[in-house]
């Protein structure tokens, strides 16, 4: 079965073509980076404006490079939610429109639930993939959620982000820095030459009896530190204060998904979503996986973000369930 899968929630227009729910055969992502660097965020007229221009092209550069035309398509898979309602709702409709004209399925897909199928896709890093039950850490911009998941498309949650997200605080401090945007990658690159131990913030763990995370207080802590420090150049300090910050973001992350599997006694766990091509999680993770007996899954790069390929994935076992959508659908920004 050839999926053709369209993400739009947020800034990346994304199509993909997957074959039976695994192998990839085409993964195209155009980025609006340059377009809302300047604002220092996304600006969601902007997105959804540009998301115009470029889904159909998205969309044809994904069957180019697959080698396959609409005709070959057995089905589409289309991002519902969560994410900007005007970029969903521009990938929804042409979704629904090519679904409708060519007499093929479609399904919608909350893209949060499909991350973690990007370590079922191949190629990817290991040869092997997670037995269900896995916990599944999706960590992004928007998002820093806990899953449990029992099966393809059949997952729960058990631990959430009450505010800010990982990602979202690494953007917001590398605002405050004047990095940037987007400001996971600057940070990162900066940690590599900062001592993590030089600049020391408090873990914010909320509870250890809780596996929901809290990212605005090491954001404010942020903040009172550049106060204390005054007005001048923080070239002298930007170094360490990244890697500070990152090692207790990054520190919170690996500790509640690991308490999660301890919890529910279960060895396999995934990480995905934008944050997780942290170069620090991904090394401190493996590390800490390994000691715990924990196998870690952990996706290409470039499957980290958002992309088509997981929409195709989990559009792919979410019609093998029976799954299907209605022309009257509509965006679920909150889903």
């Amino acid at each position: 079965m050839l999926i053709l899968g369209i993400e739009s929630s947020c800034d990346d227009m994304a199509a993909a073509v997957v074959k039976d729910g695994r192998h990839i055969l085409s993964n195209v992502v155009s980025s609006q980076d340059e377009i809302h660097y300047k604002y220092g965020g996304i600006v969601p007229e902007l997105a959804s404006r540009r998301h115009l221009e470029t889904v159909i092209p998205v969309a044809e550069e994904a069957l180019n490079q697959a080698r396959v035309s609409i005709n070959d398509i057995d089905a589409i898979g289309v991002t519902q939610g969560p994410g900007l309602v005007g970029s969903i709702l521009v990938g929804l409709s042409f979704a629904k429109a090519v679904a409708y004209v060519k007499g093929m399925p479609f399904v919608g897909v909350n893209h949060i639930e499909a991350h973690p199928l990007s370590v079922f896709l191949t190629p990817t890093i290991s040869p092997f993939t997670p037995n269900f039950p896995f916990i599944a850490l999706v960590v992004s911009g928007g998002h820093t959620t806990l899953f449990k998941f029992k099966d393809f498309c059949d997952c729960e949650i058990v631990g959430q982000t009450r505010d800010d997200a990982a990602g979202e605080a690494f953007d917001k401090v590398a605002k405050l820095l004047g990095l940037g945007y987007p400001g996971g990658a600057v940070i990162d690159r900066l940690a590599r030459s900062g001592n993590p131990s030089a600049i020391k913030f408090t873990r914010p763990y909320i509870s250890k009896d809780t596996f929901d995370f809290s990212f605005s207080g090491i954001k404010t802590a942020v903040l009172n530190y550049l106060k204390d420090f005054g007005k001048g150049d923080y070239s002298t300090i930007i170094n360490d204060l990244s890697a500070g910050f990152q090692e207790a973001v990054v520190d919170v992350l690996i500790d509640k998904a690991l308490a999660a599997c301890k919890a529910n006694n279960i060895k396999d766990l995934s990480i995905s979503g934008g944050v997780a091509c942290n170069t620090r999680l991904r090394e401190k993770l493996a590390d800490k996986s390994r000691d715990n007996g924990i196998r870690l899954f952990l996706p290409e790069v470039k499957l980290c973000s958002d992309n088509g390929a997981m929409i195709a994935a989990c559009a792919y076992h979410l019609l093998k369930k029976g799954g299907r959508g209605e022309l009257d659908m509509n965006a679920m920004p909150s889903m």
